[in-house]
């Protein structure tokens, strides 16, 4: 189990003692994430999954659209109740429990209502972000780390979803609640249903790569690493930039809920587009959490829960303790709110094979980040590197014309980056590159890795 909280991770492997499987765990995990990172996670964001059962992979999509009566030639928002989209997580936390758990849905919430109602210390992560956040305040006052925190009114709603399933938030009183503060409306919450999506899939160096479709860019972590395959093992960081870069303008000009992008991943196009450039990439919020897990049968789960920005859209559902997301700031990237559909979609679960077995579920949160993390972590994963060292590794990040470089100093290939038109800075900031988890399978022994720019860690019996 590798989560960004220790209670998390602790929640997945209870799940695991009892005799539950690895979905099981991922469920538990995810529900107390919800409550001890409450700034990136939660009942009123959005999941997507990618699930492999010891011999086929599954992929679900439980993102939420914009209201169907939206007013296509409205702004977009970035945070507020025209930002609000339908939350999808409770959903797909149904939809993966029935088709894959061994325990029911409320087995999976108990350790969260425990939290949520008898208190969890803040860790030291969490509470940084907490304080940082636009929305810092839209649970209570800000904890210092180590305090300890109570949400009684999340405990209670999570209690509801327990005895009554994903209807507790899809219609009667919370719905109406969510509906109340938001542009939403009681139908929209009526109409959603989840998406089993088939993954699409990446030969890289023998190591099939495993992304979910449009609404999410998970094309863009496979195209890079398409454009980095031509180059062989041994590649430059300045290669891996470039790749980078067209990747991610690529996935902007061709994801929209339900295209078709196999295009882009067609190995001419990939070859003429190393020749090529150009992007503008927006700010990467932080509103996100990562989780994998694996059981002693190899199945394997791959989780993604966000609320985009931190605490969303700040606005939490009266009476309910749930804090919904500000997804529909996404419909910046085509310029319009689309009404009844998902907006372009941050958040990739990562799933990795070898001759048709697994090789390990791997994931790093982070906003539009997080398909330029795929590509610079894959190829550690894929070379049998130490999952933990791979994911503690520096990261760069594109935003627009700016390459930043976590660190206090500057790669010495700086002048090669620019001489691609390219502005290159360091960031001390660690904050700003996210944090990822991994499980890797070596032959009888599974190797885990928790990003130590969180709170969380990997650990197993």
């Amino acid at each position: 189990m590798a989560t960004s909280q220790p209670l998390a991770t602790r929640a997945g492997l209870r799940a695991l003692e009892r005799g539950g499987n690895a979905m099981d765990a991922a469920l538990a995990a995810a529900a107390v994430l919800c409550v001890t990172e409450p700034m990136s996670t939660g009942v009123g964001g959005d999941l997507f999954a990618q699930v492999w059962d010891g011999e086929e992979l599954y992929g679900l999509d439980a993102a939420g659209p914009a209201p169907l009566q939206a007013d296509p030639e409205s702004p977009v928002e970035e945070t507020g109740p025209r930002s609000v989209t339908v939350p999808g997580a409770v959903a797909g936390w149904a939809a993966l429990a029935e088709r894959f758990g061994r325990f029911g849905l409320d087995a999976a919430l108990s350790d969260a209502i425990s939290a949520a109602e008898g208190g969890f210390a803040v860790g030291g992560h969490a509470a940084d972000a907490w304080m940082k956040s636009h929305a810092s305040l839209a649970l209570g006052p800000r904890p210092q780390r180590g305090e300890r925190m109570r949400l009684p009114e999340l405990g209670a709603t999570l209690r509801r979803i327990s005895d009554e399933g994903p209807d507790a938030i899809y219609g009667g009183t919370i719905a109406e609640a969510i509906a109340s503060c938001s542009w939403l409306d009681v139908e929209d919450l009526a109409a959603y249903r989840h998406r089993w999506v088939e993954p699409l899939t990446l030969d890289y160096h023998g190591t099939t790569v495993c992304e979910l479709p449009p609404p999410t860019q998970g094309v863009a972590a496979l195209e890079g690493l398409g454009l980095l395959g031509l180059s062989g093992w041994l590649v430059s960081l300045v290669e891996l930039v470039e790749c980078v870069r067209l990747a991610l303008e690529d996935a902007f000009a061709h994801v929209r809920d339900g295209a078709d992008v196999t295009g882009l991943l067609d190995p001419e196009f990939l070859a003429r587009r190393r020749r090529e450039s150009s992007i503008d990439v927006v700010e990467p919020p932080g509103g996100t959490v990562y989780l994998c897990a694996v059981d002693g049968d190899r199945m394997a789960v791959s989780l993604i829960q966000s609320l985009y920005d931190s605490f969303g859209s700040g606005i939490v559902a009266p009476g309910t303790g749930i804090v919904l997301q500000n997804r529909g700031a996404c419909f910046a990237l085509s310029g319009h709110v689309e009404p009844g559909r998902r907006p372009y979609h941050t958040i990739i679960p990562g799933m990795l094979l070898r001759d048709g077995q697994l090789l390990g579920p791997f994931g790093v949160m982070g906003g539009f980040l997080q398909a330029q993390a795929h590509v610079q972590v894959v190829p550690g994963l894929a070379n049998g590197q130490d999952p933990q060292l791979v994911l503690d590794r520096r990261r760069f990040r594109i935003e627009g014309d700016l390459v930043l470089f976590e660190g206090e100093e500057l790669p010495f290939i700086a002048p090669e980056i620019e001489a691609l038109g390219l502005r290159v800075a360091a960031e001390p900031d660690w904050t700003r590159f996210g944090g990822g988890q991994a499980i890797m399978v070596e032959d009888d022994v599974l190797l885990g890795g928790s990003d130590s720019r969180k709170d969380g860690h990997a650990a197993g019996f």
